[in-house]
C-alpha cells in the first residue's frame, strides 16, 4: 500500500521562540509575532492609562492638602441658603445642595426635551422641503440650513435673548391674549391647573394608564396578526380602559383649581410661568438643531432609490402618502445613526444657556453651588456623571431602535 508522501500543513498557533537566540533576538522575534505584538502593545496601553489616572489623583490629593481641604460629598446635605429664580419642582432656600443638585438635573432635561422634539419636527419638514420641485421652496429651505448652521450657537442663543426677549415690553404693556396668556420682557405667564395632589399621584395614574393600553394591544397582537381583525376580548378590555381613564381624569380634576396670571405691582403671580432666559435658549437650540437635522432628513431621503419615487407615483400616490408610506418608513434607516448625534449634542448644548442665566444644572450646581462650597473636583464629577448617563441612555435607546427597523437577514 503506497502512503502519500503530503506533508501536513503546521498547525496555527503562536509561534515558539528559539532558547538557543540572545535576549534581543527573543524581543525581536516576539515583536515580529502579531499576537504577542498586540499583547505588548495592549499593556502598555493599559499602563499609561493607570498612570495617568494615578498622576491625576496624586496631583488632586496634594492640592487639597495644601489648601488644607478634603475630597468628600459631605456637603451635599447641606443648606443651600440661595435662592433659584426659576425651577419646576418646589424648592427655596432653606434645601440642600442636592435639591440644587435636581432642580438643575430637572431644568436641564426639560429644556432639552423640548428642544429635541420641537427642532426635530421643524428639521424633518425642512429636510423634505429641501428636496422640493418647486425651485423657490427649496432654496429658501437651503438657506435657512446654511445661514443657521454656520453660526455659533452660543451667538444665537444672545442674539435672541438681547435683540428679541430683552426688548418685550415691560410687564404692564404685555402682550395677552384675553386674561389667559401674557407675554413681556420677564417671560411668557399662561393659566394653568393646580392641584392640591402631588406629582406622584398624576404619574402614578398616567403611568399605569400607559402600561395597561400598551398591555392590551400587545395581547391582541398575535391575534391580529393571524386574522387581520381585533378579538372582542380586545374591544371589552379597551371599553374597561377608557373607563378607568375617564375615571382617572374625573379623580384629579377634584383636587384641581384654575390658576389664573393677574397683574400685581410690578409683576404678575399666579398661572405657569416660562422665563425669558428659557424661551431664548429654546428658540436658538431649536432653530440651531433644526438645521442639523434637516441635512439629515434629506441625506436619507436622497439614499433611496429613485425608482421607489417612481413606483409610487405609478401605482397613484400622492406625494404625502409616498412620503408617510414609502419613503420615511425606508430613510429612517439611515437617519436614525446621525439623528442620535444630533439628539445628543442638544442634551449637551443645553449648558450654553449658563450664559443668558438659564437656571440649568452648570448655572445652579457648577457656578454657584461650586462658589459657595468650594467642592469644585465633587461638583465637576457629578455633573459629568449626569451628562455622561443621559448621553449613554440616549444613544442605548436610539440604537435599539435603530437595530429594530433595520433590514433582518434571513
Amino acid at each position: 500500500m503506497i502512503q502519500s508522501s503530503v506533508s501536513k500543513p503546521p498547525k496555527k498557533g503562536r509561534k515558539s521562540v528559539d532558547p538557543s537566540l540572545s535576549m534581543f533576538q527573543r524581543c525581536s522575534a516576539l515583536m515580529n509575532n502579531d499576537e504577542s505584538r498586540a499583547v505588548v502593545l495592549q499593556a502598555i496601553v493599559l499602563a499609561a492609562v493607570l498612570f495617568g489616572l494615578w498622576f491625576l489623583f496624586a496631583n488632586a490629593s496634594d492640592n487639597l492638602d495644601r489648601l488644607g481641604m478634603t475630597f468628600g460629598f459631605d456637603f451635599l446635605p447641606v443648606t443651600a441658603g440661595f435662592d433659584i429664580s426659576w425651577s419646576l419642582i418646589p424648592y427655596d432656600s432653606s434645601m440642600s445642595y442636592w435639591r440644587v443638585f435636581f432642580v438643575g438635573i430637572v431644568n436641564t432635561l426639560v429644556l432639552s426635551a423640548c428642544v429635541i422634539v420641537v427642532g426635530t419636527l421643524i428639521g424633518t419638514v425642512v429636510g423634505i422641503l429641501r428636496l422640493s420641485d418647486n425651485p423657490l421652496v427649496s432654496q429658501m429651505a437651503r438657506w435657512y440650513v446654511e445661514i443657521v448652521r454656520n453660526v455659533p450657537l452660543l451667538i444665537q442663543i444672545i442674539f435672541w435673548f438681547t435683540v428679541v426677549f430683552s426688548t418685550l415690553p415691560a410687564p404692564r404693556q404685555s402682550y395677552h391674549l384675553g386674561e389667559w396668556l401674557f407675554l413681556n420682557n420677564r417671560g411668557l405667564y399662561v393659566t394653568s391647573m393646580e392641584s392640591t395632589l402631588s406629582w406622584g399621584w398624576f404619574f402614578l395614574l398616567v403611568g399605569a394608564l400607559a402600561f395597561a393600553l400598551y398591555g392590551l394591544f400587545r395581547w391582541s397582537k398575535p391575534y391580529y396578526t393571524l386574522s387581520g381583525t381585533r378579538s372582542s376580548g380586545f374591544y371589552i378590555g379597551l371599553v374597561l380602559w377608557g373607563v378607568a381613564a375617564v375615571w382617572s381624569v374625573w379623580f384629579l380634576s377634584q383636587s384641581m383649581t384654575l390658576s389664573v396670571p393677574t397683574l400685581q405691582g410690578f409683576n404678575y403671580s399666579g398661572g405657569a410661568f416660562l422665563p425669558a432666559s428659557f424661551g431664548a435658549a429654546f428658540v436658538a437650540m431649536t432653530v440651531y438643531r433644526s438645521a442639523a437635522i434637516a441635512e439629515t432628513v434629506r441625506a436619507g431621503m436622497q439614499s433611496i432609490d429613485r425608482g421607489q419615487y417612481e413606483a409610487a407615483f405609478t401605482i397613484g400616490f400622492s406625494r404625502v402618502q409616498s412620503l408617510r408610506l414609502i419613503l420615511i418608513p425606508q430613510a429612517i434607516r439611515s437617519i436614525i445613526p446621525p439623528m442620535t448625534n444630533s439628539w445628543l449634542a442638544a442634551t449637551k448644548d443645553s449648558s450654553l444657556a449658563v450664559a443668558i442665566g438659564f437656571p440649568e444644572l452648570v448655572s445652579v450646581f457648577m457656578q454657584t453651588s461650586m462658589n459657595q462650597t468650594g467642592r469644585a473636583i465633587e461638583i465637576i464629577f457629578m455633573v459629568m456623571g449626569f451628562y455622561i448617563f443621559i448621553s449613554l441612555l440616549i444613544s442605548y435607546l436610539l440604537n435599539k431602535y435603530n437595530d429594530s427597523v433595520q433590514y433582518k437577514v434571513r
